[in-house]
């Protein structure tokens, strides 16, 4: 199995091998077709939860982030 180092310098090698043989449009295209891909995968196998993703998207706009109360405190409950 690769590491991530080792998949990220066969991705970059591939980048600039595609760039070179064609143009820089190609190689974007060959990137986004690799993302799309090893996107698809980490999908399948359980790797990627889209609702988890859209929850943290979704959750962090238009409301404050409240930091944690030090462990002992509790937080006073305002309605």
């Amino acid at each position: 199995m690769m590491s991530p180092g080792q998949f990220a310098a066969a991705l970059g090698f591939a980048f600039v091998a595609v760039w070179i043989g064609f143009d820089f449009a190609a190689a974007i295209l060959c990137l986004a077709g690799a993302a799309a891909f090893f996107l698809g995968a980490a999908l399948l196998l359980g790797q990627l939860d889209l609702a988890e993703l859209q929850a943290r998207v979704r959750g962090g706009v238009g409301q404050p982030m409240v930091p944690p109360s030090p462990a002992g405190t509790v937080r006073p409950r305002v309605r």
